[in-house]
């Protein structure tokens, strides 16, 4: 069920930022094993700094459901920047946050 909110330099290419996060997500076996319950979608940037530099990053929001532990959130989290990581991209920014959602409160209808 996360929702993985992809922010990124408009310079990445965000078809690869896709499937690098999903598998990432996929191989923390904390979602349905063949991940059709991740959802994925990215959001571009021209605009961005970082200090006074205009530096190329990557951030990634993985919103769940609460009830995971520290440990599986930490374990999450790991998973996606280590996958990022391997796009050997260099001077870029990779950061990854892990957010729960309020299971008493999160509605959601498919039509």
């Amino acid at each position: 069920m996360p929702h993985c909110i992809i922010e990124h330099s408009s310079t990445i290419d965000d078809t690869v930022l896709l499937e690098h996060v999903y598998q990432g997500v996929v191989s923390s076996s904390l979602f349905e094993p063949d991940g059709s319950d991740i959802k994925l979608r990215t959001l571009s940037y021209t605009n961005f700094r970082i200090g006074t530099e205009k530096s190329e990053f990557i951030h990634v929001t993985l919103k769940i459901l609460s009830g995971r532990t520290g440990i599986q959130k930490s374990k999450l989290s790991a998973l996606v920047l280590d996958s990022l990581k391997s796009l050997t991209l260099s001077g870029i920014s990779i950061t990854v946050e892990v957010v729960d959602i309020d299971r008493d409160s999160y509605a959601k209808h498919v039509g």
